[in-house]
């Protein structure tokens, strides 16, 4: 696939600090927003693992009034976003701080939403057009190397009452700034590290490999390939190595960079149907399908999977050995981080079929390299699940 040929448009809306540290200029961006009361969204396991105070002696040194939002639920909610967006309205908050992983920092950018549309319901604004004007400037400050979603313009929200995920998806709910600090993963357990891991080379895999992808894409998703796949396993096992955290955060950040600017495919549309109807983590979901779905897709993208295998290290004679070693190579990676099984999530039999219809009516379906029916992801979903 050439993209020379092709048209594109690129918006970065988020500035980007990066460095070991970097969470102490936390004051200063503050102060560049004029901040005065200040919402910070979290979750109860980033307030546990005290990541949280990290922030908040900042904020007490610098007389910010402040209040915490600490009940996002993985997967977050409509009904999380609903009850945040009252916080930060009745507290007439002017600047949010999301601390933590995609869950956290993708609520932010929902409530923010809400807050600013004087809005009641995340639902209305589903979509790409929805979202008329900026929500209140965001910071965003990572826990995990998986989402991306500190410099991504989406936000997926759980709509409770359907029971699937919708996106809400505009420049203007991005972050105005990005605080990318590889010591607040640290703490990050093995397991976690393996799931949120798995979860950005997908994004960047897929980025790389859907039909709408374009160069600058191309670039950022191959060295995240690069960079995770590198440096998955040291921090999997040697958590404290903050070389390898680094690799990690900064692939998970560059894999941001690339979907969001070029698309997911079916791998996303699987497992946000799994999230929509099991409430199963994404990460967990895009790990464990990911193999599935390349193996499926390979036909249709052998030049792009050998160049895959070739930014994971892979040497090979061929575009076909290529693209082969690039499915067997992530095949690998995925068992040796003791990713779990898809039987894991406990999916009924009897559900596959819906699994199925949701996730060919997934907007993404569209670009995924092989043109995927309801049938075709049934044959997925089937293949995992008998495994």
């Amino acid at each position: 696939m050439d993209n020379i040929l092709k048209p594109f448009s690129f918006e970065l809306p988020t500035r980007i600090e990066y460095g070991i540290g970097i969470i102490e200029k936390l004051k200063e961006e503050l102060e560049k927003l004029q901040a005065k009361k200040v919402v910070i969204i979290t979750d109860s396991g980033i307030m546990k693992a005290g990541l949280v105070n990290r922030v908040t002696s900042i904020l007490d040194t610098s007389g910010i009034e402040y209040r915490i939002y600490d009940e996002v639920e993985a997967n977050p909610k409509d009904y999380n976003v609903e009850k945040g967006s009252k916080i930060v309205r009745e507290f007439n908050a002017d600047v949010m701080v999301a601390v933590g992983g995609g869950s956290p920092i993708d609520c932010a950018k929902a409530i923010g939403v809400l807050a600013t549309h004087e809005g009641d319901r995340i639902k209305d604004y589903e979509g790409k057009t929805a979202v008329k004007r900026p929500i209140l400037p965001l910071i965003t400050i990572p826990t995990t190397a998986g989402t991306g979603s500190e410099v991504t313009f989406s936000s997926v929200i759980t709509d409770t009452r359907n029971n699937y995920k919708m996106t809400v998806k505009s420049p203007y709910i991005a972050a105005k700034v990005a605080l990318i600090d590889p010591k607040l993963t640290i703490t990050m357990p093995p397991h976690v590290t393996a799931s949120t891991g798995v979860d950005a080379l997908t994004h960047a895999i897929e980025a790389y490999t859907v039909k709408v992808a374009e160069p600058i894409s191309d670039v950022v998703a191959l060295y995240a390939v690069e960079l995770i796949s590198k440096n998955l396993k040291t921090a999997v096992f040697n958590g404290s190595d903050i070389r390898a955290r680094s690799g990690m955060l900064l692939g998970s950040l560059l894999a941001g960079i690339a979907f969001s600017h070029s698309d997911v495919g079916a791998v996303h549309c699987m497992a946000e149907a799994l999230g929509g109807m099991y409430d199963a983590p994404h990460g967990v979901c895009n790990s464990i399908l990911l193999p599935y779905v390349m193996e499926y897709n390979m036909e249709f993208c052998k030049e792009r999977y050998a160049r895959i295998a070739e930014a994971m290290g892979e040497e090979f004679e061929t575009i076909d050995d290529g693209a082969a070693k690039a499915v067997q190579r992530v095949k690998q990676l995925v068992a040796d981080v003791n990713l779990p099984p898809f039987k894991s999530l406990d999916v009924e039999e009897a559900d596959l079929d819906k699994l199925a219809e949701m996730s060919a009516k997934n907007i993404s379906t569209r670009s995924n390299p092989r043109e995927m029916t309801k049938q075709d992801y049934l044959i997925v979903f089937k293949k995992a699940y008998k495994e």
